[in-house]
């Protein structure tokens, strides 16, 4: 016997698929906004006022931040524009994923006489340090530094 194609059956072949399109698009729409960490500023306008002059400030300075992860420590070079390294007045960082807040920490990070230095096992993938640093002048240097941790080799 030869099954034919109704319309009935077309009804539910289309409401099957529009169900499990809206309900994929409901899913990632509610882990967007679950996992979105937050907001930089609580007023963008007032933040702006000030950003030339804290900008330029900064850039007075002329200092260079670099990351990188070695042997379960997290190192961040600090240094002037001659290259020579910079030890800050107060440095506070906070240490995570670019997608989610789960997994920020607040490394302990000490001078050794070249770099900061904080223990961190840090898992393959990409991380944010978002870092505040004082010059001895009061100067402030906001800088969110990208670090790419790669896959362990065989």
């Amino acid at each position: 016997m030869e099954k034919k194609l109704t319309g009935r059956h077309v009804a539910m072949i289309f409401g099957g698929a529009f169900t499990i399109i809206i309900s994929v698009n409901l899913t990632l729409a509610y882990n967007a906004v679950s996992t979105f960490p937050g907001l930089e500023v609580k007023n963008s306008y007032v933040a702006s006022q000030s950003f030339d002059k804290n900008r330029d400030a900064q850039q007075a300075l002329g200092w260079s931040v670099r990351a990188e992860s070695r042997k379960g420590q997290l190192l961040l070079s600090v240094t002037d524009a001659q290259g020579a390294p910079v030890e800050v007045a107060r440095l506070d960082a906070t240490l995570g994923r670019a997608t989610h807040v789960q997994d920020d920490s607040t490394p302990d990070f000490a001078f050794d006489g070249k770099r900061y230095v904080a223990p961190a096992d840090l898992a393959p993938g990409n991380w944010n340090i978002r870092m505040v640093a004082e010059a001895e002048d009061g100067t402030v240097f906001r800088q969110r530094v990208i670090l790419h941790v790669p896959k362990e080799r065989s």
